[in-house]
């Protein structure tokens, strides 16, 4: 439990009103079309891109807790870097061509290169990569320390406060509640930090609290642990959030230029949530869970009022992605799966993907309440679906490199089920010292595959040249 005063108790409820009243305000502005519903009518300015870009990638704020308590600065090596990295190549290499396209979502974009099978076969990987169980749990997580709830009331309360206002008003109540919860987040996490260095002390508090290791980048890191995280980061070129909001933004500079500053403020919040990773671990030594590292470091250093404003913070983060993942998930059910396949059109997908809403929150919440470790439950899952995935889409947007569509449905079934097969070898340990990334392995097999395949068209079409 962490211990609240009355006003940040205030404090909180204030947070859920005014983010419901933003939620539903928005409303007003929706007009019930496909472009306005699904991409708020691609209005996108760029501060309202950078502001939903960077609120929406932080929802495992708990995690990096977690990770900064065990693996010290590394966590930052190995949890930001490779994004950065890789958003800025997809700004450069994709966000111009997504908003060109003029499309809604990414299995629109198969099925336009592809065909129906790839672009349905796509839909269903993105619905079970895009779930919000993991963050519900979280959500729920935090309020049942907040407040003496049942887990699984805490978990209802989570998803109906996150997603009531996305039924009417879609993407565009997700953008305009992200604005207040991005600047919650940097108020949040910067206040603990400026108390942080007053009442404990600045690096050299740091130095003699925490092992060696902790402040020296790649330090105990195995090179081959590091390529491992950083090739995780290849997820961000088939994050459905990412094609979305390139899809929404107002012109091809802001869906370029977004993602770039999007990159430098995930950098200064890194600093920021990494930084008040260290000090927990310096000052608390050890919890018995670190994944609560961030709020039980509160509890102890933060008065009232600050406490409540940190806890807004971390309920801002979390939110900023449930209602996000909430949305897509949806999204991805009743326009890309649905009503592909009842083959209706018009508003109908609006329509569809309302009860579609319905339907996720609801498995969502079995989902959260049932299953306690969800959020490894997504970790896996995102692991092996993630690399079927990610050629057909790079390719969608670089026709040069695409594989016939016969040969790109084949390519995502054999890279899902080989990548399935190695994930449950690994995990079970039938075979020892059997232990590599289920991810890695999917995508260097990917590669192969598509590799193979381009050298047989290459071959194919030289020798119809020769003849």
């Amino acid at each position: 439990m962490i211990n609240l005063a009355t006003i940040d108790v205030v404090l909180i409820c204030c947070y859920v009103i005014v983010l419901l009243s933003i939620g539903f305000y928005s409303t007003k502005f929706s007009k019930q079309t496909e472009a306005d519903y699904f991409l708020a009518d691609r209005s996108l300015t760029l501060k309202l891109f950078v502001m939903t870009t960077v609120a929406t990638w932080y929802g495992g704020i708990l995690g990096i807790g977690e990770f900064t308590y065990r693996y010290g600065i590394n966590s930052w090596i190995m949890q930001g870097l490779p994004y950065y990295v890789f958003t800025v190549a997809f700004a450069f290499f994709f966000a111009k061509k997504i908003r060109r396209s003029n499309l809604l979502t990414i299995p629109q974009k198969l099925e336009q290169t592809f065909n129906r099978k790839v672009s349905i076969t796509g839909a269903i990987l993105i619905f079970l990569i895009v779930s919000p169980a993991p963050y519900v749990l979280m959500v729920g997580i935090l309020l049942s320390l907040l407040v003496k709830i049942p887990l699984w009331l805490a978990v209802v309360m989570a998803m109906l406060f996150a997603s009531i206002y996305l039924y009417n008003a879609g993407f565009r109540s997700d953008v305009y509640t992200d604005v207040m919860q991005f600047i919650l987040m940097f108020i949040g996490f910067g206040i603990i930090l400026v108390f942080s260095i007053q009442e404990l002390g600045t690096l050299e508090y740091l130095h003699s609290k925490l092992p060696e290791n902790f402040l020296i980048p790649f330090s105990d890191i195995p090179i081959e642990f590091f390529l491992v995280w950083f090739l995780i980061g290849l997820w961000t070129f088939a994050d459905p959030g990412f094609h979305q909001r390139s899809y929404a933004a107002k012109n091809e500079k802001v869906a370029v230029y977004g993602l770039v500053i999007s990159v430098g403020l995930w950098i200064v919040f890194d600093f920021l949530t990494t930084s008040t990773g260290l000090y927990a671990k310096a000052f608390l030594s050890e919890v018995n869970n670190p994944l609560f590292s961030f709020p039980l470091f509160a509890d102890k250093i933060l008065p009232p009022i600050f406490k409540g404003l940190f806890v807004v913070a971390l309920l801002s983060t979390v939110i900023s992605t449930l209602n996000s993942f909430t949305f897509l998930s949806s999204q991805t059910l009743g326009k890309d799966i649905l009503q592909r396949m009842i083959k209706t059109s018009g508003n109908n997908s609006i329509h569809l993907t309302k009860i579609s809403m319905v339907l996720t929150s609801i498995v969502s919440i079995i989902l959260a309440v049932s299953i306690p470790s969800v959020v490894d439950l997504w970790y896996s899952i995102g692991s092996v679906f993630m690399p079927s995935l990610l050629f057909p889409i790079i390719s969608s947007y670089y026709p040069k490199i695409a594989l016939p569509s016969k040969s790109t449905f084949i390519q995502m079934i054999t890279v899902l089920v080989i990548t399935l097969v190695y994930f449950i070898i690994s995990k079970s340990k039938l075979i020892d010292g059997f232990e590599f990334e289920p991810m890695i392995f999917g995508i260097l097999f990917g590669i192969l595959f598509q590799i193979i395949g381009l050298i047989k068209i290459r071959g194919v079409r030289s020798l119809r040249q020769s003849r």
